[in-house]
């Protein structure tokens, strides 16, 4: 069987990380799709086509990694039109049954396994795999009867559910999808349309998947990603060249990078990752499933909880909790993210003008790339950060802020001679 991973699209739910597609978002050292390759390689699949946008980033990233070539193809899709469009970019290469599956999905090795197997036991048309969810409004949501799928309804309103099944992402599908779709009139959903069809055309089954599987629409979604990753790949290894002072604290399952200095009375509990060349300062303490890219600089007396910090960034003192901070950023002392609610309430945050529930309780700032922070800033929980902004000192972040923009607190100074 081949594969096609879909990478083509805006991901402008991810802003402020949106300047690449969001499968390039690098955990772990690697970008997220490669876990996703590796995955389908691993399970048996050895013929990959990748959909990606006219940037070409996706292809250009995945250079990189020269020994994955001989299993790759690319197509372009020109516009991000949906599913359905970037499909028919690659329909000169699918000539058998194939697999689509969204770059996102690093838990492919494990799925794809389990539907081999439904596969080779199975004469049916297609399996669509299909996981149980409470947030049903962000979903195209199954209806089933009998185990098999006879609709699908995309992010149906609260209480017009047909179950509580969402489709996962991984569809395996024949050609005749494609004859079907060229059929469908042009939409924002058209793809869900055209599988609402092929559904009540053929016998399509469920493969439901029972195990934690985590979905990319949202920043957010970035800290089950790398719970995932951290749970299946994380070790205790300390790379070439490493400096640990004697009284630094490694605790746990924690990876550390080549040439990483770790100074006097640094704090590291794990899981966490430290990439190649990071600098951990003086009394700097690292807590609760961080992850540091390469090149990165933790100054002392900072305290990092639960966040993922992108390549090239620097920090001075202060505080990041639930947060995720992108490449090339500097941030100066004493630098603070508010991460809870005063009254311990779930988070929102505002996306593309809307309102949207985190279900976080404990959530920080999303800080994009290139972003410049002075002395004594402070960030609300939940706010975001765009790329290329300059924070002033002593401002307090209350709410978005736009990229390309400048930030900060206009103070009113008093001289009053002395009598």
């Amino acid at each position: 069987m081949q594969a096609v991973i879909l990478a083509a699209g805006e991901s402008s739910r991810f802003w402020p990380f949106n300047s690449n597609h969001k499968s390039l978002f690098r955990i772990m050292g690697k970008p997220i799709i490669l876990y996703t390759i590796e995955g389908l390689i691993n399970a048996g699949i050895n013929k990959i086509t990748i959909v990606q946008g006219p940037s070409k980033d996706i292809k250009n990233t995945l250079n990189n990694y020269p020994k994955y070539n001989k299993y790759i193809k690319y197509v372009i899709q020109n516009d991000p039109k949906g599913m359905g469009d970037a499909l028919v970019a690659a329909k000169e290469l699918l000539t058998e049954q194939f697999l689509l599956i969204l770059a996102e999905r690093v838990d492919s090795e494990e799925i794809v396994k389990k539907l081999n197997f439904q596969i080779k036991t199975s004469k049916d048309a297609a399996i669509l795999v299909g996981a149980t969810t409470d947030e049903t409004s962000l979903f195209g949501i199954l209806k089933l009867e009998n185990n098999k799928v006879i609709d699908i309804v995309e992010k149906p309103k609260k209480g017009k559910e047909p179950s509580n099944v969402k489709a996962l992402g991984i569809y395996a599908l024949t050609p005749a999808f494609l004859d079907i779709y060229k059929e469908t009139k042009r939409h924002q959903y058209d793809f869900e349309e055209a599988l609402s069809i092929y559904i009540k055309k053929y016998e399509i089954k469920l493969m439901l998947w029972d195990q934690v599987s985590p979905s990319l629409k949202y920043p957010w979604h970035l800290f089950d990603i790398r719970n995932y990753l951290f749970g299946k790949y994380i070790k205790e290894s300390t790379g070439k060249n490493a400096k640990i002072s004697a009284s630094a604290e490694i605790i746990g399952k924690v990876s550390i990078g080549d040439n990483v200095s770790i100074m006097e009375k640094a704090v590291i509990k794990g899981p966490c990752y430290i990439g190649d060349n990071v600098f951990v300062g003086n009394n700097a303490i690292l807590r609760g499933r961080v992850n540091i890219e390469s090149n990165c600089v933790i100054g002392a007396n900072m305290e990092v909880k639960n966040s993922l910090i992108l390549q090239n960034s620097t920090t001075h003192s202060g505080f990041i909790g639930d947060s995720i901070v992108g490449k090339d950023c500097r941030i100066a002392a004493k630098f603070c993210t508010g991460n809870v609610r005063l009254d311990r309430g779930t988070i929102s945050t505002e996306v593309k003008r809307e309102k949207i529930p985190t279900r976080h309780r404990y959530l920080g700032a999303f800080i994009g790339d290139g972003v410049d922070i002075g002395i004594k800033v402070s960030a609300m929980p939940g706010v975001i950060i765009g790329g290329n902004v300059t924070v002033g000192p002593s401002t307090v972040v209350m709410k978005n802020i736009p990229d390309n923009s400048k930030y900060y607190t206009k103070f009113h100074e008093v001289v009053i001679k002395k009598k």
